[in-house]
């Protein structure tokens, strides 16, 4: 009796590691020494081939009941394309996941969100639970108060407001959420793209059509597309797709430029006009972080641009903006980012902090997090 409740034992003992050996799971390590919180992407058929799912899971901290929010993103497809998870890892450490079939969708809270805003001159407006964006339209053409690049909205809620705002159309004033105070004008306000030639700015017309390719809950990214324009003798259609992620202060742009030869563009921040504005190109990362001076009461907002490849260079022509130079390569993509931070989100609180949150985002874009299924 005993040599077989031995054997038994034996046998289940066997049968438990062989099962936790086959167990699968997925490894996140992060190469920095910076704590992030941030979304992982694995390839669609290749999560749920791997997993042994299919759209419904669940995905858990390994030996956790702590469950993280994923989104299963289409990038303008029918099928889904990539499996989103939103991982927090130490600095220089690694997590591991485990992933369980289910057959209830769980359900997460929006974090991102974008809409075309017609009651408001055409306006394209974007956000996440940190900051809010917008692209102006046709209909703000050739009107007083028109303007070129990019508007930031500065916010101190997690909620998503733009659909509030907009209804409430009192935006210009702090309501305890935040407020529109940014000034864009005649500039490319908070990190948009235009063609250069001959030491100028080509403000090309406002978008004329857009198309969402996925609208959150944990990333939202979209497509402006511009009309065809003659400029410096040959036609260029651009194309800006635009990357939210929920918690990130930063936007990921992807510009397309249908042109027959390379073009000369520069990536730009609104300055003030101050005389001495405080600012930091790091020639090194390809950033440039700037702090503007509180305007009108409503506190400092700072923004930065940081390029992914090639060489810029750094522009300061008037008091109007500061500009990052550089060539499109004719059929090669342009990638950089533009982000935000306003003090009274009391997440960012003055410029030495503000150029210190830069480098560590050009550090984390260049050294992303590895993903590794076993």
């Amino acid at each position: 009796m005993r040599t077989t409740n031995w054997f038994m034992l034996t046998c289940a003992l066997f049968v438990g590691t062989s099962c936790a050996q086959q167990q699968k799971s997925m490894v996140i390590s992060n190469p920095t020494d910076i704590a992030r919180e941030e979304l992982v992407s694995i390839p669609y058929q290749e999560f749920t081939s791997h997993f042994g799912v299919d759209s419904v899971f669940v995905v858990k901290l390994a030996d956790s009941e702590t469950e993280l929010p994923y989104q299963l993103e289409k990038r303008g497809e029918e099928t889904p394309q990539n499996v989103l998870v939103w991982v927090p890892v130490d600095a220089n450490g690694e997590v591991t996941l485990s992933v369980i079939r289910q057959e209830t969708k769980p359900e997460f809270k929006a974090q991102t969100f974008a809409r075309y805003v017609p009651e408001r001159f055409d306006d394209f407006a974007w956000e996440n639970n940190v900051l809010a964006f917008r692209m102006y339209g046709k209909a703000l053409e050739g009107r007083p108060d028109d303007a070129q690049g990019m508007d930031v909205w500065s916010k101190r809620t997690e909620e998503l407001i733009i659909d509030k705002w907009y209804k409430e159309n009192d935006y210009h004033t702090d309501h305890g959420e935040g407020l529109d105070y940014y000034s864009v004008g005649q500039t490319l306000g908070a990190g948009d793209m235009m063609p250069y030639f001959d030491g100028e700015v080509h403000y090309t017309k406002h978008y004329r059509e857009y198309d969402i390719l996925d609208n959150g809950p944990l990333r939202t990214t979209f497509k402006l597309i511009y009309e065809p324009e003659e400029l410096n003798g040959q036609t260029i259609a651009i194309t800006k797709t635009i990357s939210l992620d929920a918690g990130q202060h930063f936007n990921k742009i992807e510009v397309e430029l249908e042109q027959a030869e390379s073009t000369p563009v520069v990536v730009g921040l609104a300055r003030r006009g101050e005389s001495e504005p405080q600012y930091d190109f790091n020639e090194a990362n390809r950033s440039l972080a700037y702090w503007e001076p509180d305007v009108q009461g409503h506190g400092h907002i700072g923004t930065a641009l940081i390029l992914t490849d090639g060489q810029p260079s750094f522009v300061d022509s008037d008091d109007t903006q500061f500009l990052l130079s550089t060539e499109v390569q004719q059929d090669k993509p342009f990638v950089y980012y533009n982000g935000a931070a306003w003090n009274r989100a009391e997440q960012v609180t003055s410029a030495d902090e503000w150029n210190g949150f830069v480098e560590q985002q050009a550090e984390k874009i260049s050294k992303p997090l590895v993903v590794k299924l076993k």
